[in-house]
Formats: C-alpha cells, structure tokens, sequence
C-alpha cells in the first residue's frame, strides 16, 4: 500500500549498481529506511531528491523491513548549502546528529522542524555558522529531555546569580552554593551572566523563533565551550563528519 510522507533525507547508502537505501526524518512515521530503486542512475528522477538534507514529499510503499520509495515531491533541496564545503559538512553534521537522536517509526516532529529550521540558519548573513552548530547542539539536547536546570540553582532555589555550570549534575549553581565546602567547585564552570541567560533562552524559545539574535565573540565562545562540554556528556559517540569538520579547519581536506 502507498503512502505519502514529509521529511528530510539524512543519509544515503550505494546499493548495487544503481540502487540506494536511504534514511528519512518523516513527519508522519519519525524516522524510516527506504529503497530507492534506480537512484544512482544519471537520469533518474530520484537521483537528486534522494540527496541528504533534501526536504519533500516522499511517495512510499511499505515493505515488511523497510520502505520503496516510488516518487519524490521536493520542497527544499537547500542548493544553497551545497555551494561551499563548510555549509556541506555542517549539513550533514546536523543530519548526522538528528539521526543519532531519533529511533525507527518513533515521533520526532520537533527534531525535524529543529534540523530545518537550523539548516536554513546556516545561510543567515548575521548568524555566525559556529554559534547555529551550538544552538543546535543545545536545543537537541533538549528536545530529547536533557536539558540542564538552568533558571534556578538545583541546590537553594535561588534565580539570582547563577554563574556557575556543572555538566554532571545537569544545571547551573548559584554564588553561595558554589562556595559550599560540599561542591568546593568540582566539576562547576564559572559563565558570565550573558551566557547564562543566552542558555536559558534557548531552552525556553520555540524552534521557529529560535535563530532571531546573535551574540558578542567572547559570549559566543564560551557558550560554544559550556554546550560541547555537555553535549559530550550526553552523546556516546563521535560524530564522523565533526571530524571532517574538524580536518576542514586544519586545511588537511
């Protein structure tokens, strides 16, 4: 029986000559596998539609381990991002983290309108590419019920001076606890008030409005160091094209 979906290719994967098995981040199923038949072939209509980061409809039949995918209305095949090789690697990069985050035939409605709308971030003229990966990072983390408490220090309660980040214990202590012999600043990072409150906006604004400001370099940098620190504690996993990126930034690709 055919069925039509709405979503986002993540990977692709050479079958055979001609064939591939793709993944798609679907509205309606969360995330699927699915052959495409004949994909690899110049000519194919599937060719281009079966690209990662391409955002359609998806006419499917289900099979009884995976789906065919028959034909593809596309949206966005966010050409834009294809055009420079940095903007290719963190495309991928968030396609390889969305994949990481979300499980077969599970909901993952709002990581995939969290990946779309952080794709469309990378080409904003004032948003700094590193400061979208860290927004994403963290927003991700918390749409898969992990985010830190961070409006109010997890040991008093208190909502004023909260200027110290403890990635253990998944939230943000206040100046007075921080000076108790029981913490002793073990594990707590010191933030500036800015970072903190560019955190808690994060959590607390809706994916739509999420990519609306940017921030100062010395804000950006530590709030980048504060969300790698604990999204490695989160993740169990190195990330292939964060490699590549990485490799991207020491000329050696």
């Amino acid at each position: 029986m055919q069925e039509k979906v709405t979503g986002m290719v993540l990977s692709g994967t050479p079958v055979g000559e001609n064939d591939k098995r793709i993944v798609i981040l679907t509205k309606e199923r969360g995330k699927i596998s699915a052959f495409a038949r004949g994909a690899r072939r110049p000519k194919s209509p599937l060719l281009a539609a079966c690209e990662p980061f391409t955002f359609g409809e998806f006419s499917v039949y289900r099979g009884r381990d995976s789906y065919t995918v028959s034909s593809v209305e596309v949206n966005n095949y966010f050409s834009e991002l294809r055009e420079e090789l940095e903007d290719i690697y963190m495309g991928m990069y968030f396609c390889e983290v969305a994949d990481y985050f979300t499980r077969e035939n599970l909901d993952a409605r709002e990581v995939l309108k969290l990946l779309y709308q952080s794709l469309r971030a990378l080409k904003v003229p004032s948003l700094n590419r590193v400061l979208v990966k860290t927004i994403y990072e963290f927003k991700m983390i918390a749409v898969n019920g992990e985010a830190p408490r961070l409006f109010a220090c997890i040991e008093c309660g208190k909502k004023e001076e909260l200027f110290y980040f403890h990635d253990q214990q998944a939230g943000i202590l206040c100046e007075d606890c921080y000076q108790k012999a029981s913490h002793g600043g073990k594990g707590a990072v010191k933030i500036m008030g800015t970072t903190t409150y560019i955190l808690q906006r994060i959590l607390a604004t809706p994916i739509e409005k999420l990519y609306t400001f940017s921030v100062k370099e010395p804000v950006q940098k530590e709030l980048e160091q504060v969300v790698k620190r604990y999204f490695s504690t989160r993740v169990d996993r190195r990330f292939h094209t964060a490699e590549l990126m990485e490799m991207l930034e020491l000329n050696l690709v």
